[in-house]
């Protein structure tokens, strides 16, 4: 492992402050009614991500030499972003190997900034081997999108600030992928509140950092699979491994409909927008899986770089998972009057009617029966279960229960 020290981390902070955005600590929020939870919106900061932060400190620090021959680095989108920036502000040339499968608004965003676009199949890692073929091809310099020593400096700065924003912080709640966002904030805070704990979040389809420290050795994952493409790593760094075992108190954890519920959220309760890596976090306390109850806790919303249309998928899981918007099917006889007979137990309970899919040829215990599947929209969980206890109740049959689509 590379040695890092806190003045390199105040360092990148002089180098970065007419550049990236001291960006807010908003709240108290309504996220928990566990603990009393701050935003640090780094989806507010230029490009949309923290990452500008690491990769241009690290550009800057580049010797003459390199600057020359022009960079090369890999990402899932918001590291493209900070180094095309930097790249330009320097005069230097960049190219950019990124996923294919990337959000179309990060691959654009890249070319406004810049930089010229390598797209390569598959995720990430795919997109790191082919930076590296090519770096070794045309003599570009690398900038790490998380292993690199200040690259991590960069993102340290985090850290720093939430400190002087909140002094009072208990604890910090981060996103995981490679490692870099943690490794910074966890040095930086560690170094510098030894009792504030750090805890890392990664999404549940993408989990190279958790089981890595698991197992105490770094993991490769034969494949990741997560709404979280930002956070979407096979295999964290070296130097990223190292100082999470040393510096993060514990790594978690979310699924992906949990991750859905926590942008819906963001989005309409804080009016913040966060692609799916920087709602994990959010995610983590929404849905109590840290010790953080009764504590004054911050969680790193680190990107809010989302596609639109990814955006609107999250949403519609989003008030799955959340109980907004639910699917009933029944087992009714085909009789007129009988559909409406449902209607009014639903409207009673003060539920909506989104569709209705009307099944004659079906799976009907009944020789004249029909299956009916209805997307309502309702306010919660307990209000779903109250609608499935009533149709019961009115004598209707649920083939399955009451359950969540997605």
């Amino acid at each position: 492992m590379e040695n890092l020290d806190i003045s390199e981390i105040f360092k990148a902070r002089e180098v970065l402050k007419n550049v990236a955005v001291e960006t807010p600590v908003v709240g108290p929020t309504n996220i928990s009614d566990r603990c009393e939870v701050y935003l640090k919106a780094e989806c507010l900061q230029l490009t949309g991500s923290f990452k500008l932060r690491g990769a241009y400190y690290k550009i800057s620090q580049l010797s003459d030499e390199e600057k020359s021959r022009g960079v090369i680095a890999c990402s899932a989108g918001n590291h493209a972003q900070g180094v095309a920036l930097g790249a330009t502000h320097n005069g230097i040339k960049s190219l950019i190997c990124l996923p294919a499968g990337a959000p179309l608004s990060k691959i654009e965003a890249t070319k406004r900034l810049g930089a010229e676009v390598c797209l390569v199949d598959g995720v990430y890692d795919d997109a790191y081997e082919k930076a590296l073929e090519l770096r070794d091809k045309e003599g570009y310099t690398f900038v790490h999108p998380f292993d690199d020593v200040k690259v991590i400096a960069g993102q340290g700065t985090i850290g720093i600030e939430i400190i002087e924003q909140l002094p009072q912080t208990q604890a910090i709640v981060v996103p995981i992928g490679g490692g870099g966002l943690i490794s910074g904030i966890a040095f930086a805070v560690k170094t510098l509140r030894p009792d504030i704990k750090i805890y890392g979040v990664q999404a549940e389809g993408a989990p190279s950092m958790k089981k890595s420290i698991d197992e105490g050795k770094r993991v490769h994952l034969d494949s990741v699979s997560t709404i979280a493409d930002g956070i979407s790593v096979k295999e964290p760094g070296i130097n990223t491994f190292e100082m999470c075992r040393k510096y993060v108190d514990e790594v978690v954890t979310v699924t992906d409909d949990e991750v859905a519920a926590a942008i819906l959220n963001l989005l309409e309760k804080q009016k913040m927008v966060a692609e799916g890596a920087g709602a994990v976090s959010v995610a983590a306390v929404m849905f109590n899986k840290l010790p953080v109850d009764g504590k004054k806790v911050v969680c790193v919303v680190s990107g809010g770089n989302i596609d639109v249309n990814i955006l609107n998928r999250a949403m519609t899981r989003g008030l799955v998972k959340s109980g907004r918007v639910t699917t009933v099917t029944l087992d009714l006889s085909d009789r007129p009057g009988a559909l409406s007979g449902v209607c009014k137990v639903i409207a009673d309970l003060g539920a909506n009617v989104l569709s209705v899919i009307h099944e004659r040829v079906s799976t009907s215990t009944q020789i004249n029966g029909c299956v009916i599947h209805m997307e309502l929209e309702t306010r919660n969980n307990e209000h779903v279960a109250e609608i499935r206890k009533g149709l019961e109740d009115a004598g209707y049959s649920l083939i399955t229960e009451i359950r969540n689509k997605g």
